[in-house]
C-alpha cells in the first residue's frame, strides 16, 4: 500500500496541546488584511484580535473574543450579587448579640430571688441595670454600636464570642486591603510579633513618604532584608512591584467601598476604621492609607443588581475576582494594540476562562513565530513586521488560487481556442507536416499515410508527403501594464482590495508560468507611478487624493513598453471613473465632471499607445453613461477590448483574458 508522506512540526511544550494550524492556513488567513490595508504588523494584531479559522472548520477564539467573555462573566456576576446586603448581614449579627446580652441581663434579674442576702442582690440588680443601660443607649448605626459594644463587658460569653468573631472579620477585612494572606498571622500574633508588625508598617510608611517626595533610594533592599519573611514564599522584588500588590488589594477595598450606596459606604468605611486594640497599630494601617490614596488611581465602582446577598468575606473575595477580571481585561486590551501577548497572563486566563481559552491564546502567541520560523515574514529597524520575499509569492499563489478556485466554481476559462502554431506544448490534434513546421512526428498516422498511399508491404516506404505532426501551442512573449485606479472611490465601493490581489495574483502568474513574460504595475490617482513588485503588497490609496490621471498612467506605461522591441503589448486599465485630471503646461489640472481638455488629453495618450501597438484592455468596474461614452471613445481609438465586471468577478475576467491572449493558432 502506498504511505502517504506526514509532515510533523514540533515545538517546546508548554502545558497546552499541540496547535491545529498549518502554516499556510494562517498566511492566508493574513492575506486579505495584508492587501486592504498594506501593514502585515496591522495585519497580525487584527488576526490575534479575531481569532483562527481551523482548516476543519469552526473558529478559535482571538483576543477579541476573550474580552466579550470577560465581560459576560462581570455582568454574570453583577446580574447575581446584591451588595446592600453585607451591611444587612453585619447588622443582622450586632441585633443577634446585643439580644443574646439582654436574655442574659434578664435571666441575671430572674436569679436575683434565690439569693441569699441583700448586699448580693444590690450588686446583681447594679451590674444588670449598668448593662440594660448600656444597651438601651447604644447608636442606631452599626459603627457605633460597635464602638460602644468595644467597651461593653458581656455578660454572655457566647455573645462576646459572637462578637469578637465579628472585630476579627472586620479587621481582617482592614490588614486585606493592603496584604493578601497577612490576617491570619495578625490574629495569631504574640505581643513581639505584633511589635514586628508595627515596626514593618512604620517602615514602609517611611519608604513611601520618600517614593512620595521623588527619593531614589527609599530603602527597599534594607526594608526586605528585615521584613521580607513578612511577604509569602514569592516577596517582591522591587517597591513598584510590592505597591503594584498592594493596589490590587486596596483597589478591591476601594471598589467594595464605592459600589454600595453613599450612606451605606460611609457605615461601612467607619466600622473599618481604628478596629485594632493598639492605637499605634491603628494609626500606621491610617497613615498606609492615606499614602496609597495619594500613589495609587482609586478603586473601580461596580452596578450590582442582583438579588443574592454576601457577607463581608464574600463581598471581599468578589471583588478580588472583579478586578482579576478587570486587571485581565486590561493586558488583552493592551496586547490588542502593540500585538504583543506575552504580557497576557495565561494562567491567570485558565483560571477565569478554562483550560481552552489558555491553549487557544498558545496558538495565538504562536503566530508570528511560525512564520518567521518558516521564512515568510521578518523584523526591520527592531519594531516592524514585513513579508519576505518568500511569503510575498506565497499570498501571490493564494490569490491566484483563489481566483482558479472561483473560476472552476463558476465554470469560465474552458473556451476553445481558434489557432494553434509550432513552438508551444503538444496537443492530442495532428497536421500534415509544411516546411519549417517542428517534427513532432505522429508515427503511427505516418506510417499509415504510406501504407494508404503505396498499400501494404514492408519494407514501408516513407516520403514528407507521409509526414503527421502533433499540433502544439504557440507561445509568445506578452509584456503588460496593469495600471490600477488609486482614486477614494475605488476604496469605496470596495473595488481596491480585488484589484490589488488581481495584481498580486497576475504577478505570481507571470513570473511563475511564463518567465519570458514582463509584468508592470501603475498606480494612479492624480499623478501615476509605477509599483515595484516588492512594494504591490504595500500599495495603498490615498483617501486625500482627489483625482483620476489616466493621462499620465498611459505615458507612463507606453515609456514602460517602448523597452520591449518585439512580442504583444498591452495595457489592463482597471478604473471605475472617467478621467478628471490631466497635465496642462506641465502642471496637473483637476476638473469635475471631467472637461474636453482632460478627455482630449487623454485620448492622446490612447493614440500614443496605439501607434505602438500597444493595445489597452479596460475593466470597467461603473457602467454609467459618463464613462461608458468614454470607454467607447477608447475603443475606437486603439481597438482593445472593454469588459463590464464587479469588483468580486474582475479576478476571473483578467486572468481568463491574459491566458486566452497567450494561446493561439496558426492556420
Amino acid at each position: 500500500m502506498r504511505q502517504i508522506p506526514t509532515r510533523h512540526r514540533y515545538f517546546n511544550w508548554d502545558g497546552s496541546r499541540a496547535s491545529r494550524f498549518d502554516i499556510d492556513e494562517v498566511l492566508q488567513q493574513l492575506a486579505d488584511d495584508v492587501a486592504e490595508y498594506g501593514d502585515l504588523g496591522d495585519a497580525l494584531r487584527r488576526l490575534m484580535s479575531r481569532g483562527l479559522r481551523p482548516p476543519m472548520g469552526g473558529q478559535r477564539r482571538g483576543l477579541n473574543q476573550m474580552l466579550r467573555s470577560l465581560r459576560d462573566k462581570q455582568n454574570e456576576q453583577l446580574r447575581r450579587f446584591d451588595l446592600t446586603g453585607v451591611m444587612r448581614d453585619i447588622e443582622r449579627q450586632l441585633a443577634e448579640i446585643i439580644d443574646m446580652e439582654r436574655e442574659a441581663v434578664q435571666k441575671m434579674r430572674e436569679q436575683m430571688s434565690d439569693e441569699g442576702d441583700d448586699f448580693t442582690q444590690d450588686t446583681l440588680r447594679n451590674i444588670a441595670d449598668k448593662r440594660e443601660s448600656e444597651l438601651q443607649q447604644l447608636p442606631p448605626d452599626a459603627p457605633g454600636r460597635v464602638d460602644a459594644l468595644q467597651k461593653h463587658d458581656f455578660l454572655d460569653p457566647a455573645a462576646q464570642r459572637k462578637f469578637q468573631d465579628l472585630l476579627e472579620k472586620l479587621r481582617n477585612a482592614v490588614t486585606d486591603s493592603f496584604f493578601k494572606n497577612l490576617s491570619d498571622r495578625l490574629n495569631n500574633m504574640s505581643p513581639e510579633d505584633l511589635q514586628r508588625m508595627k515596626d514593618m508598617m512604620k517602615a514602609l510608611n517611611d519608604m513611601l513618604v520618600k517614593k512620595i517626595a521623588g527619593e531614589e533610594d527609599t530603602g527597599f533592599d534594607e526594608f526586605m532584608k528585615e521584613f521580607g519573611d513578612m511577604f509569602g514564599d514569592q516577596p517582591p522584588e522591587s517597591l513598584d512591584e510590592l505597591l503594584q500588590q498592594m493596589q490590587q488589594q486596596m483597589a478591591a477595598a476601594q471598589s467594595l467601598l464605592w459600589s454600595m450606596s453613599k450612606s451605606q459606604r460611609d457605615q461601612l468605611a467607619d466600622l473599618l476604621n481604628d478596629r485594632f486594640d493598639d492605637p499605634e497599630l491603628n494609626a500606621e494601617m491610617n497613615k498606609l492609607r492615606k499614602e496609597l490614596d495619594y500613589l495609587m488611581p482609586p478603586g473601580k465602582s461596580f452596578g450590582f443588581r442582583g438579588q443574592e446577598e454576601l457577607d463581608l468575606e464574600a463581598a471581599q473575595r468578589l471583588m478580588e475576582q472583579m478586578h482579576e477580571y478587570e486587571q485581565l481585561k486590561e493586558q488583552i486590551l493592551k496586547a490588542e494594540r502593540s500585538g504583543e501577548l506575552e504580557k497576557i497572563d495565561r494562567e491567570l486566563i485558565k483560571e477565569i476562562l478554562g483550560d481552552e481559552a489558555a491553549d487557544e491564546l498558545i496558538d495565538l502567541k504562536r503566530i508570528r513565530q511560525m512564520l518567521e520560523d518558516s521564512g515568510l515574514i521578518r523584523q526591520v529597524n527592531g519594531k516592524d513586521w514585513e513579508l519576505t520575499p518568500n511569503g510575498a509569492r506565497k499570498l501571490g499563489f493564494k490569490a491566484l488560487a483563489e481566483i482558479y478556485a472561483r473560476l472552476r466554481q463558476a465554470r469560465l476559462g474552458s473556451h476553445a481556442m481558434p489557432e494553434e502554431g509550432r513552438f508551444g506544448d503538444r496537443q492530442a490534434e495532428t497536421k500534415q507536416y509544411e516546411y519549417g513546421d517542428p517534427l513532432h512526428l505522429d508515427l503511427p498516422k505516418t506510417i499509415y499515410n504510406a501504407i494508404v498511399r503505396n498499400g501494404p508491404g514492408t519494407p514501408v516506404a516513407l516520403s514528407a508527403d507521409d509526414f503527421e505532426i502533433h499540433r502544439s501551442e504557440l507561445k509568445t512573449s506578452t509584456h503588460t501594464v496593469m495600471c490600477l485606479d488609486l482614486s477614494t472611490s475605488m476604496a469605496m465601493r470596495g473595488a481596491f482590495q480585488p484589484a490589488k490581489k488581481v495584481a498580486l495574483a497576475l504577478q505570481h502568474l507571470i513570473t511563475s508560468q511564463y518567465p519570458h513574460d514582463s509584468f508592470y504595475v501603475i498606480g494612479f490617482d492624480v499623478l501615476a507611478r509605477e509599483v515595484k513588485p516588492h512594494e504591490l503588497l504595500y500599495l495603498q490609496w490615498d483617501e486625500y487624493m482627489t483625482g483620476t490621471n489616466m493621462e499620465h498612467a498611459l505615458l507612463l506605461s507606453e515609456k514602460l513598453l517602448a523597452e520591449h522591441k518585439g512580442g504583444t503589448k498591452q495595457v489592463i486599465l482597471i478604473s471605475d471613473g472617467e478621467p478628471t485630471v490631466h497635465f496642462a503646461n506641465g502642471r496637473t489640472q483637476f476638473n469635475y465632471p471631467p472637461t474636453r481638455a482632460t478627455l482630449r488629453a487623454t485620448y492622446r495618450a490612447v493614440q500614443r499607445c496605439t501607434k505602438r501597438n500597444i493595445s489597452i484592455n479596460t475593466f470597467m468596474l461603473d457602467s454609467d453613461g459618463y464613462f461608458a461614452n468614454f470607454i467607447d471613445e477608447v475603443t475606437k481609438i486603439n481597438g482593445g477590448r472593454v469588459f463590464y465586471t464587479n469588483p468580486r468577478r474582475l479576478g476571473e475576467y483578467v486572468l481568463v483574458d491574459y491566458i486566452n491572449g497567450k494561446r493561439s493558432k496558426i492556420r
